[in-house]
C-alpha cells in the first residue's frame, strides 16, 4: 500500500518502522520537517530515496504528498478485547461505530479516539468498514496506535461489556437528555450509528443510555467522526474537572 504526507509517513516510521518497504523524499526539500524525517529514517537503518517532485506525482497521482510517499506492508495486529481489557487499569474509554461504512469516516474516527486516549474502537465484522488504505491514510497515524477490534456480534458484545461495569451511551437525535446533562460513569462505551441512519434497533436497545448532542442552527445532525470527536473530548473534559 502507498502512504503519503509527513505526518502519516512520519507516524508510521515510528509505530511500525518494520512495514515500511520503501521510502522517497522530495530532494528539492531542505526544511526543517524533512530533514527531521530523514534524521528519523536514518535513526531506524531505512534508507530514503531523494527524487524529484515529477517522480513522486507518478508513485502517487493526484494527492497532496508534501513530497514524501512510501510503500508500506499493513496486517493490522490481532487484539482480542477480552485481553485488552483485562490488562487495561483505571477508567475505560471504548468508541462503538454501528454501520459505518466510509472508509474516511472510519479513519476519522480511529484519529480523534487516539487523540482522545479511547482504549479502541469496536464494529461489527457486517455493517461496517474494514482497515482498509483510504481509512489507514485518513487516520494519519492512528490506525497503528489505536485497536480496531472488528466483532461477530456487536450486541453480545455489548453485553459483555455491560457486565464489566462499562456503561453504554448511544447518540440519538430524539434522545431527551443531552449530552451536557448526563451524569457520566468513569468507565463508558460511547456507540455511534451512521450518518442518516443512526443507531439500528438492537444496537440501540442494548445502550443504557440515549443522549443527544444539541444543535442550534439548521442542521439536524453532525457528521459520525465529528459527533465521536464530540462525545470523546466531553468525556476528557468531565475526567480533567473530577481531577
Amino acid at each position: 500500500m502507498i502512504i503519503y504526507g509527513f505526518h502519516t509517513v512520519q507516524s508510521r516510521l515510528k509505530l511500525a518502522p518494520e512495514s515500511i518497504e520503501a521510502l522517497y523524499i522530495d530532494a528539492g526539500r531542505d526544511d526543517a520537517r524533512a530533514r527531521d524525517l530523514l534524521k528519523l529514517a536514518q535513526s531506524l537503518n531505512i534508507k530514503p530515496s531523494l527524487v524529484d517532485t515529477s517522480r513522486l506525482d507518478k508513485l502517487c497521482p493526484h494527492r497532496r504528498h508534501q513530497g514524501v510517499v512510501a510503500f508500506a506492508g499493513f496486517a493490522a495486529p490481532h487484539v482480542d478485547l477480552d485481553d485488552l481489557l483485562d490488562k487495561h487499569e483505571g477508567p475505560v474509554t471504548l468508541l462503538l461505530l454501528d454501520g459505518v461504512t466510509d472508509p474516511r469516516n472510519l479513519g476519522a474516527c480511529l484519529r480523534v479516539a487516539d487523540g482522545a486516549g479511547a482504549l479502541a474502537v469496536i464494529a461489527p465484522k457486517d455493517h461496517a468498514c474494514a482497515l482498509t488504505e483510504v481509512a489507514i491514510q485518513t487516520a494519519s497515524g492512528a490506525a497503528e496506535s489505536v485497536p480496531y477490534i472488528m466483532v461477530t456480534n456487536l450486541a453480545r458484545t455489548m453485553d459483555e461489556l455491560k457486565d464489566r461495569n462499562i456503561w453504554l451511551v448511544g447518540t440519538a437525535d430524539e434522545a431527551t437528555e443531552t449530552l451536557y446533562t448526563l451524569d457520566l460513569p468513569s468507565s463508558i462505551a460511547w456507540v455511534l450509528g451512521a450518518e442518516g441512519k443512526g443507531l439500528r434497533r438492537l444496537t440501540r436497545d442494548r445502550c443504557d443510555q440515549l443522549v443527544r448532542i444539541p444543535m442550534a442552527g439548521q442542521v439536524s445532525s453532525l457528521n459520525v467522526s465529528v459527533a465521536a470527536g464530540v462525545v470523546l473530548y466531553e468525556s476528557v473534559r468531565r475526567r480533567s474537572m473530577a481531577k
